[in-house]
């Protein structure tokens, strides 16, 4: 793939989509991101704030990748006084990875913030995912926080 267009994900994307959010979130089910996908793309919201996802496609029509990206009122690191534009999710699928693709799919979600008046970006990885960490170096991200959750049942 030369050089994909990305554009905003429409319904027919679903099944699309879709399967590469589960390669993302191996937890999550089919069940649950269907009506996730289809309310976010139908009214642009993700509960209470604007969100989007954005796709690469190829020139064959393929989806090459994705980035999910909303408003948080605040986010680690960031100016707790105005909105953060946050990636929720970035994925390019395996053939893709190298080419570009995840750099135009971030680069589209920065500017899809900046367009919802945001000044920041920001996104989380895994403590242990060392190459999500190196992604997002490449593209200017800092880590400002490291934080193992942990729990007890009582």
């Amino acid at each position: 793939m030369a050089a994909a267009t990305i554009r905003p994900a429409q319904l027919s994307d679903r099944d699309a989509v879709i399967e590469m959010r589960l390669l993302l979130w191996p937890d999550c089910s089919r069940e649950k991101e269907g009506p996730q996908f289809e309310a976010l793309v139908g009214n642009g919201m993700s509960g209470t704030l604007p969100a989007a996802i954005l796709v690469a496609q190829g020139g064959d029509g393929v989806l090459a990748g994705f980035v999910e990206v909303g408003l948080r009122s605040h986010a680690d690191g960031c100016d707790t006084a105005r909105p953060v534009g946050f990636v929720e999710g970035w994925f390019v699928r395996e053939p893709f990875r190298g080419q570009e693709i995840g750099g135009e799919l971030m680069r589209a979600a920065e500017e899809w913030a900046r367009a919802h008046g945001c000044l920041e970006m920001a996104s989380d990885a895994l403590i242990d995912n060392r190459p999500s960490e190196d992604a997002h170096r490449a593209l200017g991200f800092e880590v400002v926080d490291r934080c193992v959750h942990l729990r007890k049942a009582l």
